[in-house]
C-alpha cells in the first residue's frame, strides 16, 4: 500500500534538508523514517470541514497510521457538496466522528481517532502527545488559540533558547476562500507565528446598528437585525443555537419579512446560514489544492525528505493556477512569541475601560477579546469570577492615573491565550496633547 511512500524515505535524495531549511537536522533514508511515518507519528487534524476532509484522506494515502481529528460541529445538508467524507444520512452527526468512520472504514492500515469538541476545552497534556498538528480551521480566533497553546508548550530558558525540543510541535495551517487559499508553516520559537501576521487578517466585517435598525440596504443588514435585535425580543434567555434548522429558520423568515418591508432581494436560508455562522464560501478544487500542500509539508517535517516551506504559500485560483512563497518575518513585540514588555504610551486621564476597548477594536494590532488587567499588587479588571467581576467594575470608570503609576507593568490576560499565558504592558504616561 505504502509503495511510494518507501519510493521516498527508503532512497537517498537529492533534496533533503539544506542550509536554510526550516528543517532540523538531515535526511537519512531509511525503513526506520517509513516505520515511524506508518507506526510512531500521531498528527493532530483540527477541523473537519471541506479542508478538514481533505486533510485527513491525504494524510492516510500518505502513510500516516495514527491520525486525531478535533471538530466542535455537526453535519449540515449544505456541507455536502464539497465535504466528500458525508452522506445525506450523515446530517446531524458530529463531523469528526463521521469523518474517522469513513477514513477507517476505507484504509484499514490508517487509525483515525475523533474528538467532539472546541479546540479550548482541550489542555496543554491533549497536545503534548502530538508530533504535528495540521490545522483546517474557518476562524481567526481559533487559530490564535491554537498557536498560543503550540508555543507555549516549548518551553525557554532565561537566554530564550528551547529547553526541550521535543516540545516542539509544528503546525502547518490551512485556509481557504473561494478560488484563494493559504498554507503555512509555523514552527514554534524558530519561525513567525500565528500572531505574528495577524495584523495581515482583516477584521471580520460588521455592519453599523444604525444601518442595521434604521436604513437596511443589503440583505446582510436584513439577517443581521433578525439576529441581532428580533431574536433578543422573542427568546431573551436563550441565544441562537446556529446548528439548529428551527433557530436558523426562525431568523430567515424573519430576515425575509424584513427584506420584503425594504423591498430588498437576495435573502434566502442559504444566505442566512452564511451571515450568521459566518461561512466562508467554499470551493472543492481549491480545497484539494491546499490540503496537498499542507499534508506535503506535514510529511516533510516528520521525515525531513526535503526542505519544508519557508514559511507561506498562497494560491490564487481564480484566472488561472497561480502560487507564490514569501517568508513572514518574527515581530519583536509579538505578544506570544516575544518576552519583551510592551511599552503602551496613554493619558493620564484615559480611562481603563477606555483602554480595554482600544485593546479588543478593529484597528489595534492585538485584537483581544474578553481582556483581563492586573499589576502585582492589585487586580484592576477581572471578568470572572463573577464576584471578582462586580468588585472591580468600578475601576472601569477611573482615570489609569489612579489606578496605577507612570511606567507600571500590567499583566493581561484574554481568552485567546490558553493557560498561564499573558501579555506585559508597560503604561507610559503621556500629556493629554500627545495622546
Amino acid at each position: 500500500m505504502y509503495s511510494n511512500v518507501d519510493k521516498l524515505l527508503t532512497r537517498p535524495t537529492s533534496f533533503g534538508s539544506e542550509t536554510g531549511s526550516l528543517a532540523v537536522g538531515e535526511f537519512e533514508a531509511s525503513p526506520e523514517v517509513r516505520d515511524f511515518v506508518t507506526s510512531e507519528c500521531k498528527v493532530l487534524v483540527v477541523g473537519a470541514g471541506g479542508l478538514g476532509c481533505e486533510i485527513l484522506k491525504d494524510l492516510a494515502l500518505s502513510g500516516f497510521a495514527d491520525i486525531h481529528v478535533i471538530d466542535m460541529d455537526t453535519i449540515d445538508v449544505s456541507n455536502l457538496n464539497r465535504q466528500f467524507l458525508f452522506r445525506a444520512k450523515d446530517v446531524g452527526s458530529p463531523k469528526a466522528t463521521t469523518a474517522a468512520a469513513f477514513i477507517n472504514a476505507r484504509c484499514p492500515k490508517t487509525t483515525v481517532t475523533a474528538h467532539v469538541g472546541k479546540v479550548q476545552e482541550k489542555d496543554g497534556d491533549f497536545y503534548a502527545q502530538f508530533n504535528v498538528v495540521c490545522s483546517g480551521l474557518d476562524n481567526v480566533e481559533a487559530r490564535r488559540w491554537l498557536n498560543s497553546m503550540l508555543v507555549s508548550l516549548a518551553e525557554v530558558d532565561d537566554d530564550g533558547n528551547v529547553v526541550d525540543p521535543s516540545q516542539i510541535i509544528p503546525m502547518v495551517d490551512g485556509g481557504t476562500e473561494g478560488f484563494r487559499g493559504q498554507a503555512r508553516v509555523i514552527i514554534p520559537r524558530f519561525t513567525s507565528c500565528f500572531e505574528c501576521s495577524l495584523d495581515s487578517f482583516p477584521p471580520q466585517k460588521t455592519y453599523p446598528m444604525c444601518t442595521i435598525a434604521e436604513t437596511p440596504r443589503l440583505p446582510e443588514h436584513c439577517i443581521s437585525y433578525a439576529q441581532l435585535v428580533e431574536w433578543p425580543k422573542a427568546f431573551p434567555d436563550k441565544s441562537v443555537d446556529t446548528d439548529s434548522p428551527e433557530d436558523m429558520t426562525w431568523i430567515f423568515q424573519v430576515a425575509e419579512a424584513r427584506a420584503r418591508k425594504f423591498d430588498i432581494e437576495g435573502v434566502t436560508y442559504m444566505k442566512t446560514m452564511g451571515v450568521v455562522k459566518n461561512i466562508i464560501p467554499a470551493v472543492a478544487s481549491t480545497n484539494a489544492v491546499v490540503s496537498a500542500v499542507c499534508v506535503n509539508e506535514v510529511f516533510k517535517l516528520m521525515t525531513l525528505c526535503s526542505q519544508s516551506l519557508n514559511t507561506y504559500m498562497m494560491y490564487m485560483g481564480n484566472h488561472g493556477v497561480y502560487t507564490h512563497t514569501f517568508e513572514y518575518k518574527k515581530k519583536d513585540d509579538c505578544p506570544i512569541t516575544s518576552a519583551r514588555v510592551r511599552t503602551l504610551a496613554v493619558a493620564p486621564t484615559m480611562l481603563l475601560g477606555t483602554l480595554i476597548e482600544s485593546m479588543c477594536g478593529p484597528d489595534s494590532d492585538l485584537r483581544l477579546k474578553a481582556p483581563s488587567l492586573t499589576t502585582a499588587s492589585q487586580s484592576l479588571y477581572m471578568r470572572k469570577p463573577k464576584a471578582l467581576e462586580a468588585a472591580t467594575r468600578a475601576n472601569l470608570g477611573k482615570p489609569l492615573s489612579e489606578l496605577v503609576a507612570d511606567d507600571d507593568e500590567i499583566t493581561v490576560t484574554d481568552a485567546i491565550f490558553p493557560g498561564d499565558v499573558s501579555l506585559t504592558l508597560k503604561l507610559s504616561f503621556e500629556c493629554e496633547e500627545a495622546a
